[in-house]
């Protein structure tokens, strides 16, 4: 059973990250299920530190971008998420290609939500995990 309380397609939402930081750094939203959205980032020279290896920080835009996105979609209309706190431990390096996160939900709740999102490098191996509490406010 789908959590989302608004429908959007990959498509939909990577329009909506156009003139933003999301293509900014070059995230796309490649996939949404029942319970979980994906996005890549690209490890380039928008997304990587001075010695060449992908930034901490980057990878943290990729995780708030996800679970942001993830939490809004979850939302009552009338309602929007605002983001309360992020955190990251970042547990293997990246140089090249591109990294992919995948948020979700670990509590969804009138006031708060909670979600976790996992990044990995292009052999499947968890680059960073981080987890995003998100405010539920009335617009």
């Amino acid at each position: 059973m789908s959590i989302w309380k608004t429908q959007a397609t990959p498509e939909s939402l990577n329009q909506k990250c156009e003139g933003n930081m999301c293509s900014h750094v070059g995230i796309k939203i490649v996939a949404i299920g029942d319970d979980f959205i994906r996005g890549t980032m690209p490890v380039d020279e928008r997304t990587k530190q001075p010695v060449g290896l992908l930034h901490g920080g980057a990878s943290v835009v990729l995780a708030e971008t996800l679970g942001s996105i993830g939490a809004n979609l979850c939302c009552a209309e009338n309602h929007y998420c605002v983001g309360l706190e992020i955190n990251a431990n970042h547990l293997k390096s990246a140089s090249s290609g591109q990294v992919t996160g995948t948020a979700k939900a670990v509590h969804i709740g009138r006031s708060t939500q909670v979600w976790e999102i996992r990044i990995e490098n292009e052999q499947g191996q968890l680059t960073c995990i981080s987890r995003l509490t998100m405010a539920v406010v009335s617009r």
